[in-house]
């Protein structure tokens, strides 16, 4: 099945360097190109904004999800194709997942990596099959990858559950990978003799 509608998860400011703003940018042409809406948070700063304006400049459609307190503080960008104004960060989160028919995490924060690590446990837990991914963007998530690589290791994760993470530096290459996306089969998340 071809995707037709993603989220990106991403960061409320630029970070340092311009590689990040790149980054969102070609995701954003990529986008729109290959005929994939946009769904992501509903601001117009920072790389939200770049990855947004990226995909309604070549031409693409983009979702975007904001809560009422974020569109009062005026960061709500105004040209967008669709904007949901919704009461709470919670509501935000989980239009976004039902919007959507895959996930990707660009640089960011706090958000960003509560917001993929959220759709991410969803995935292990079996409330979703749908492919997730960081766009490691400079290396900036080889430490978290090599976290979930210790957490597994040290038998946190199962090797399954760890496959669930998609990663490339190019953002073509993660959507080729959603392309051919297979969600891994997992009979159960947790052994009662692993407590």
């Amino acid at each position: 099945m071809a995707l037709t509608h993603i989220c990106v998860f991403c960061g409320s400011s630029f970070g340092r360097g311009a590689t990040y703003k790149a980054a969102a940018e070609t995701l954003g042409h990529l986008f729109a190109e290959r005929n994939i809406t946009l769904v992501y948070g509903g601001a117009r700063v920072g790389l939200m904004g770049a990855v947004a304006d990226a995909v309604l400049g070549a031409g693409g459609q983009v979702v975007g999800v904001i809560p009422s307190s974020m569109l009062d503080r005026e960061i709500a960008h105004e040209g967008l194709t669709k904007l949901h104004v919704v009461g709470s960060m919670h509501e935000r989160k989980a239009l976004m997942a039902n919007l959507s028919q895959a996930f990707i995490a660009l640089p960011g924060g706090f958000g960003t990596l509560e917001e993929f690590c959220e759709i991410l446990t969803w995935g292990q837990l079996g409330l979703h099959q749908k492919p997730v991914a960081l766009l490691n963007v400079d290396g900036y998530y080889d430490d978290l990858l090599a976290l979930f690589d210790k957490a597994f290791s040290e038998q946190f994760i199962r090797a399954e559950h760890r496959q669930l993470i998609i990663h490339a530096a190019d953002p073509a290459n993660i959507l080729d990978q959603f392309a051919n996306y297979q969600p891994p089969t997992v009979q159960k998340w947790l052994d009662p003799d692993e407590t």
